[in-house]
């Protein structure tokens, strides 16, 4: 909405250098001058050493725009957030080609993937593997939310410096399934408290499970 007519001055720029992560939603993509903003946003976070984290937002967005989000993708994404749909259209594969393939075949290009599959769980990929985080339970009352919800797991756990990814990517799912277990999108403060503790326990608890699929070094590029 607002970001639509958003232009790139010196209190953008302040913004964005002091961020730790950068996080661009792909419908803007839609919006041509928006996409130069971007870029030089983009730019100035690489710059300041954040983290820069791309939404793919739709998959009819990605098909009218595919280079513009492929020259953002491709050349500053450190993290990329999909859906099953999404991650097959970006990269041009069918709808018979599995989540996981397409979530391999994009950690390739970014050092890390997460490809969320409604019900059926989501996949977190680092070079060019990909690691299966099961479907947190829930009873779905409004879905509206739910990748968003997904995402800000999988970023709290960067930001905490978390290197499991099975772990990071359970919290994500728990997340997620706490926001469609409820109606509306906005996470309740006590439930985000309960969620980072329990979050934290496993962690003091547990080992690099995933340390297994992916080698011990799956994120150090981040």
């Amino acid at each position: 909405g607002t970001s639509s007519t958003i232009n790139y001055d010196s209190c953008l720029a302040g913004i964005v250098s002091k961020t730790n992560i950068f996080v661009v939603e792909g419908y803007l993509f839609e919006l041509p001058d928006t996409i130069k903003t971007i870029i030089r946003a983009c730019e100035e976070a690489r710059r300041s050493g954040a983290l820069i984290a791309v939404t793919a937002s739709d998959v009819s967005c990605i098909e009218r725009h595919y280079d513009d989000y492929w020259e953002i993708v491709g050349n500053y994404a450190d993290i990329l957030f999909a859906n099953s749909d999404e991650a097959r259209a970006l990269c041009h594969f069918s709808s018979k080609e599995s989540p996981i393939s397409a979530t391999r075949y994009l950690s390739h290009f970014v050092p890390l993937v997460s490809v969320t599959d409604g019900p059926k769980g989501s996949y977190i990929g680092v070079k060019g593997e990909a690691v299966y985080i099961p479907p947190s339970p829930c009873v779905p009352v409004d879905t509206c939310g739910a990748g968003d919800a997904y995402a800000s797991g999988v970023l709290y756990g960067i930001l905490r410096g978390v290197s499991d990814l099975k772990g990071m990517g359970t919290l994500a799912a728990r997340i997620a399934a706490t926001v469609v277990g409820q109606q509306g999108t906005r996470l309740r403060v006590q439930d985000a408290v309960d969620l980072a503790e329990s979050f934290a326990f496993n962690l003091k608890g547990s080992s690099s499970s995933v340390s297994s699929d992916v080698g011990s070094d799956h994120i150090s590029s981040l």
